[in-house]
């Protein structure tokens, strides 16, 4: 398996690679039920139904899911590594997070809007709506994953990757970025190319962006 490092690391002028580890899981868990605000410490969770996890404490945790809907709203997530999860709704609107993988799996909206983010790996997943909005997310890798709709306005943005991605469009409307490298991330369209400062793209992206970027400037395209 080829890491993103690997890649980026073969071009000295590439963008700087998000810093993503794994989650550090003890080897030993406990089952536990989850409730809201709880705080749970090494604990094992396999969610079903509807599930009520706001303003909880997640801290060396494994999940598992097939549910209709997660609340992690306000949650605090610490370490913790999600597997094959099946949701309709997943809201982390507002949580802090710090070392969190999710790894295969299909949600439809994964709304991570206003989060604080540091540590982030989604791989081989499929989303049918990712927000970002007004999100502060710091090493964020997406990898292997497919994503219909990906929504970031008004994020602030460091040291973010993609590896093999798909998405139908990407709203950056005022988006601020810093080392957010878009070249692995094959997108039909993105919506705000005012908004693409401070990220990497290829030749290709850039071409296929001309006439919006042109659009916004004013300049007619004809032959």
């Amino acid at each position: 398996m080829v890491r993103y490092s690997e890649v980026v690391a073969r071009n000295s002028d590439s963008p700087v690679a998000p810093r993503v580890s794994i989650p550090d899981i003890p080897p030993h868990l406990t089952a536990a039920e989850p409730s809201r605000s709880a705080d749970l410490l090494a604990a094992r969770l396999e969610l079903v139904g509807t599930v009520d996890l706001a303003y909880a404490s997640l801290e060396q945790c494994v999940i598992s899911a097939a549910a209709d809907r997660i609340d992690l709203t306000g949650a605090t997530i610490l370490d913790v590594d999600v597997t094959e999860i099946r949701a309709a709704s997943v809201s982390m609107r507002d949580a802090s997070i710090r070392r969190m993988r999710i790894t295969g799996g299909r949600i439809g909206t994964l709304d991570l809007s206003g989060t604080r983010i540091s540590e982030l790996e989604l791989r081989d997943v499929r989303i049918d709506y990712l927000s970002l909005a007004g999100a502060k997310g710091t090493d964020i890798l997406i990898v292997e994953s497919t994503i219909k709709a990906l929504d970031m306005p008004q994020a602030q943005l460091t040291r973010v990757g993609f590896v093999n991605c798909r998405s139908d469009e990407v709203d950056t409307q005022g988006m601020r970025a810093a080392n957010v490298d878009f070249r692995g991330l094959e997108a039909d369209a993105f919506m705000d190319t005012n908004s693409l400062r401070g990220t990497t793209l290829t030749t290709f992206q850039i071409q296929q962006l001309a006439p919006t970027i042109a659009a916004g400037l004013g300049i007619q395209i004809k032959d």
